[in-house]
Parts: C-alpha cells; structure tokens; sequence
C-alpha cells in the first residue's frame, strides 16, 4: 500500500466543507463524513465537519481554519464560488482553483476548451440557450441522444432520447435545472472513468474503472445503490488502449487547468476514448469511483484523502 507524506503540520485545523446547497447535498454529506473520518485516523484531530448553508462565510471566517478540504458537489462547492470565498477570507482549500472549477462544472464550455487539444476525442453535440429553437439547434445530430443540462452532476435531469417525438419532454426535464441544455449524440460503447491526482504538481492517472450499469445507463440509481452496478478495476482493456485512455484524461486535466484531484468520464467505442466531463470534486463515498480506482492503485482510502489534502493551497 502506498504511504502518502504529511505536507500540512498534523495540528492544522481544517474545515470538510459538506453539505451544500445543490441537489448533491445529501451524497456530499456522505462525502464530507468519509474524509472526516479518514483525517481524524490520520492524526488530524483538528478536523471538523463544516456544513454549508448560506451562513458558511461567517463560519469559515469564525472558525480561523487553516485549511479547507473542499467535499461539496455541484452548484455553489464545484462551479468556482466556494472557491472564490476561499481565495477572499485567504483559506488554502483543496482540488481545483476557481477558473478550472467554473468552466468544468459547464459541459458545454468543458467542451469549447477541450476542443483546442487535438488528443481529445468528443461526441458530437449542440448547445441550447433558453428560448432558442431546440429542433433547429439539434438537427445535424443523430439519434439517440443525451440530454442534459449544462451544470449539474450525478445524472440529476438527464434523458436518454431515442426518436424526435421525445426530445422536447426531454429537454424540459433538463432545463427545470439549468437555462442551458447541452445535447450530445449518444456513444454506443462502454463507460470508463479514471482519476488524474497530483503528487508533489505532477499530474498522474490512476487506474481506469469500467462500469456495467444495470440500469440502461449509468444514471443515478446506479451510482449511489450499492449492487446496482458491476465494477471492473482495472479496466478490460489493452495497455495500448489503457494507456490512451490515461493520456487523455491526464491531457483534459492539464488543458483545463485543474489541480489536485479530478475525474474523467469517458466513453469507448471502437477503442476510441469520448470524453464526457471532467468532475472536479469527485465523490468521496463509499460506493464513489475515485476511491475504488485509487484502491486498484495500491492507495487506500486514508492515504487518498492525505493525497487530496496535500493540494490545498496549490491551486492554479
């Protein structure tokens, strides 16, 4: 097992940041509490769990934290404006800084910057503002498609469309979420994810985590109910097709100028990674994926939030 060195004096009071307010509150809970714990095992008595609400400046800023382990998803903790508070109260906190985290939380800008990297492979898609005509926008497209909104995570508000007839029930699904909607030609293939961390600023992927949903897709049901996928670390793939999938996901992480701790979802076909989104606060529980590829790694739980932890205050 890989032993991770403390970077941080072990009487550091750090703040987990759970909770939240977007509708990954409850995952982030169970998020924050794993890492919590993890840090009290590692020695860091001064850990506290911090939840979130609208109150969190004023307790970030009475409770005089050294650190901030950033556990929220989503909306306000993932998009760049927890973030942002921390830069102000001066809050060395982990992962991402705030322009990796505001333009990764957005598929379709995820998509505009990636698109300069000629090494990463995307699906086609459209990008549909509210108001504008949806079957126009998405008439080069082919069927099915994904829908989804444009900045929330854990599947919230996303369809899979097979004909035209659906599509508009579709799209109101996802814009009850976001304004913006981005629709993408679905990859007929398997899904894979890998985890890129940092280790003294030098970016590396960990292992590569194939999943077989038992739902038709890997939508929420599957990946917070235990027993609702099957988990194949490392993934069944070539070292050829392994080793480009890791070059991708280490080539998304560096063009988007994440730091930390990040995942990288994809899609293969035909030995052909399709990069979904890139997760910047990827989930800590304990049927989370970035766990599970670290564990195949030979770096358990504790030591992955040591490795996460070690970040705080490298931020880009």
């Amino acid at each position: 097992m890989q032993e991770i060195k403390n970077r941080y004096d072990i009487n550091s009071k750090i703040a987990v940041l759970s909770g939240g307010l977007s509708t990954e509150r409850e995952i982030s809970m169970r998020s924050g509490k794993g890492c919590f714990e993890a840090l009290q095992r590692l020695g860091y008595k001064n850990a506290e769990i911090v939840v979130v609400d609208k109150d969190i400046a004023l307790k970030l800023k009475e409770g005089k934290y050294d650190y901030a382990f950033n556990a929220l998803h989503g909306k306000y903790g993932e998009d760049g404006c927890i973030q942002g508070l921390l830069e102000v109260l001066q809050i060395p906190y982990t992962g991402c800084g705030v322009m990796a985290s505001s333009i990764c939380m957005n598929k379709e800008y995820t998509k505009r910057i990636l698109s300069t990297n000629p090494q990463i492979t995307m699906a086609k898609s459209a990008f549909v503002r509210k108001g504008e005509d949806l079957f126009e926008k998405t008439k080069e497209l082919s069927y099915p498609l994904f829908v989804k909104p444009v900045s929330e995570g854990s599947s919230f508000g996303m369809t899979k469309v097979d004909k035209k007839e659906d599509l508009q029930a579709a799209y109101d699904v996802a814009v009850k979420y976001n304004d913006d909607v981005l629709i993408e030609e679905f990859i007929d293939g398997f899904f894979v994810t890998v985890g890129v961390l940092e280790r003294d600023g030098k970016p590396f992927a960990t292992e590569i985590l194939e999943i077989r949903p038992k739902t038709e897709w890997y939508d929420f049901e599957a990946k917070y109910t235990n027993g609702m996928s099957e988990f194949i670390c490392p993934a069944n793939l070539s070292e050829t097709v392994t080793n480009n999938v890791k070059q991708a996901a280490v080539e998304a992480f560096e063009t988007a100028g994440c730091s930390g701790v990040s995942r990288v979802d994809f899609m293969m076909k035909d030995n052909i990674p399709y990069l979904l989104e890139i997760n910047t606060s990827p989930g800590m529980t304990s049927t989370s994926d970035l766990p599970a590829q670290a564990a195949a790694m030979q770096i358990d739980y504790d030591n992955l939030v040591l490795l996460i932890l070690n970040s705080a205050g490298l931020n880009k």
